[in-house]
């Protein structure tokens, strides 16, 4: 197997370790609820949040370390703090020991983060968009993979939670074994000889510091009301994590498809178009129930597709220059604003409802629509021939 394939396939078993951490996490919140270990919702949001912090610190941190130690010793990083967030999982039994396991699982998240995106945009520098866009189609992926073994192994095998959260350990060995030996490339930005001052001054641009606002509102509207699935359809007639399943089934094979759509579009193109069917998706979460949330389900799908991959796309597509440190601080940004939602979100629906819940997060897409039409109209004067 070439090396470049061979690298770009074992990022993408690394990343379905990562999303699938987050597909058993949401199963997880009824083991440590209320009718289980007796945590709160708001609870169970602040002992999740390491999961999101964590991933901020850890691809704030190794952005910058990415260039200067390299991309190999950041993804051997990764490696070994999934495997002790495995093995603290597995042993967790009060809030602080599901805490601190979290937090390990989030650092080796980040760390996946922090050095495979920049890994791929320097494997296909002409295709970032496509490949990124591909290469993302394993976190939504890795989700249905996920959701499909907790259904398996607790709701028809009535299996132990412990073996839903050790079949971890296959994918993590696979992406362990396919790294090992191979000659990883160097990031884009040091093969441009981008100084370190360039890329610092490059993240404090307006347009770098807009994109970063949006973030955190994609960020927030995808994987916040995907975290808290459980909860948030518990009362919809529907199994939760069906549901997360199809609308990540439908996430995966759009990410597939992506280069079309994005050529098409342009990515401020596909960001506009994808707040507006999140908006119309969470709304309607808020308003049908039994099986036709599965139809509020597949329109919010339609518009977090391309939330994640195309903002990171955007950077390292309009901004190079700010390298491996860019897509860090995006990610990081992202994964900030789903730790401060969280505990919101179980706050309101231990209050109020679910559905409360669901109309607030309704209006950050409402908010993103408004911002990427007028990032779409910006990029299309932009580029008109002077």
């Amino acid at each position: 197997m070439e090396n470049r394939t061979r690298l770009f396939y074992a990022s993408c078993i690394a990343l379905v370790v990562t999303s699938m951490t987050f597909a058993i996490r949401a199963r997880l919140e009824t083991v440590f609820g209320p009718e289980g270990v007796g945590l709160s919702l708001q609870e169970i949001g602040l002992a999740f949040t390491p999961a999101f912090w964590g991933f901020t610190l850890a691809m704030i941190i190794g952005g910058p370390l990415v260039d200067t130690l390299g991309i190999k010793r950041i993804t051997y990083l990764a490696f070994f703090a999934h495997f002790a967030g495995i093995i603290l999982t597995i042993f967790a039994n009060n809030m602080s020991s599901l805490f601190a396991a979290t937090l390990f699982i989030g650092i080796g998240n980040g760390m996946v983060e922090a050095a495979l995106n920049p890994m791929v945009a320097s494997l296909y520098p002409k295709e970032k968009t496509k490949m990124l866009n591909r290469f993302h189609v394993w976190f939504p992926g890795g989700i249905v993979i996920g959701s499909f073994i907790g259904y398996l192994v607790m709701d028809v095998m009535s299996l132990s939670w412990h073996v839903m959260v050790g079949t971890l350990f296959i994918p993590l060995i696979i992406y362990g074994y396919m790294f090992m030996g191979q000659k990883f490339p160097r990031t884009e930005r040091a093969e441009m000889g981008i100084s370190n001052s360039q890329m610092w001054k490059s993240i404090f641009t307006p347009l770098f510091l807009f994109m970063g606002f949006c973030m955190l509102l994609t960020a927030a509207t995808e994987l916040g009301t995907n975290q808290r699935i459980e909860s948030l359809l518990k009362e919809s007639g529907v199994v939760p994590l069906l549901v997360l399943a199809f609308i990540n089934g439908i996430m995966a094979v759009g990410r597939a498809f992506a280069g079309p759509i994005a050529h098409k579009l342009k990515p401020s193109g596909m960001l506009l178009f994808s707040a507006v069917f999140a908006f119309i998706g969470l709304w309607s979460f808020t308003q049908l129930t039994g099986a036709m949330t599965f139809l509020a389900a597949g329109i919010f799908a339609v518009g977090i597709t391309f939330f994640w991959p195309t903002m990171l796309s955007f950077i390292a597509e309009n901004k190079p220059e700010s390298g491996a440190l860019g897509l860090s601080v995006m990610g990081g940004l992202g994964m900030l604003s789903v730790s401060i939602v969280l505990p919101i979100m179980g706050g309101i629906m231990d209050e109020k409802s679910p559905i409360e819940a669901l109309k607030l997060m309704s209006i950050l897409p409402g908010i993103l629509i408004v911002l990427f039409a007028g990032l779409n109209i910006y990029m299309r004067r932009l580029k008109q021939p002077v």
